[in-house]
């Protein structure tokens, strides 16, 4: 029997002080304390990538008007909601009446290494935007794994999490340390520091080898403890009368000249 046909006989939540409700507002809200470690998916298409994905899904949330998709594993709970107490737990102005509580995937530094690494380095991003655009960049160009630092905006966050579109579940980001970045020069890792001027021009710079690129804080950039501990200064080339470009957009233009020059190996 098709799922939508077995939630029309689920009970519908009436109370925000329902239990389970709290738990999806703290996860929306960003605490993890109150949410007991899971992270919050909204809407259709995270919702479908996340399925693509195979996250593992504890809980589904639909307003009491929609149908539950179809592909939704059978031992997902799934809880339908008066539209009134889902829009209370909703972290969008114009909610889709479609959320989820989920295990987020764990990863490690290890897993950024392998093949020959291309990561990228959050070095105090605070944007939540742009961390995600980053992320799904990062995916799209075929970067082995993404390392955040401590002051860089959560990837759960909700507006990195739909500017990801989905690849934060599919690549691994994973909390590191200072020192944490600096040991992967003893592993082979070139670490380098992109800046708005003054360093040398992408295309000049061989990203076919291991390499870490860091990003770093959209106001001021990276900081000089990151700027001396990279092994070389990469900026890339802007003829046009511009000051700097977005952290996002440079990051992204950067990994893609990783992967065009990877790509004629």
């Amino acid at each position: 029997m098709p799922l939508f046909e077995k939630s029309a006989r689920i009970a519908v939540i009436s109370s925000r002080a329902n239990s389970r409700v709290k738990q999806l507002r703290a996860a929306l809200s960003g605490n993890p304390r109150l949410s007991a470690g899971l992270v919050a998916i909204e809407g259709d298409n995270l919702l479908a990538e996340a399925l693509r994905s195979r996250l593992a899904l504890k809980t589904i949330f639909v307003n009491e008007r929609r149908n539950v998709p179809n592909g939704i594993p059978p031992m997902v709970e799934v809880l339908r909601l008066t539209d009134d107490v889902f829009a209370s737990a909703a972290g969008t102005r114009s909610p889709q009446g479609i959320a989820a509580l989920a295990e987020p995937p764990i990863s490690s530094i290890t897993d950024a290494l392998r093949r020959t690494p291309l990561i990228l380095i959050a070095a105090g991003l605070q944007d939540p935007g742009n961390l995600g655009t980053l992320v799904r960049s990062a995916e799209a160009f075929g970067a082995t794994g993404v390392l955040t630092t401590p002051g860089t905006v959560s990837v759960w966050n909700q507006k990195a999490l739909r500017a990801s579109a989905g690849s934060v579940f599919r690549v691994p980001v994973v909390d590191t340390s200072t020192a944490d970045v600096e040991a992967l020069k003893a592993r082979g890792v070139k670490l380098l520091a992109a800046v708005g001027s003054g360093g040398t021009i992408a295309q000049e710079i061989d990203f076919t080898g291991p390499c870490a690129l860091m990003i770093g804080n959209e106001g001021s950039g990276l900081s000089n403890e990151w700027i001396e501990l990279a092994d070389a200064q990469v900026t890339v080339p802007c003829p046009g009368p511009v000051e700097s470009l977005n952290a996002a957009i440079a990051g992204s233009l950067l990994l893609y000249e990783a992967s065009r020059q990877r790509s004629l190996q």
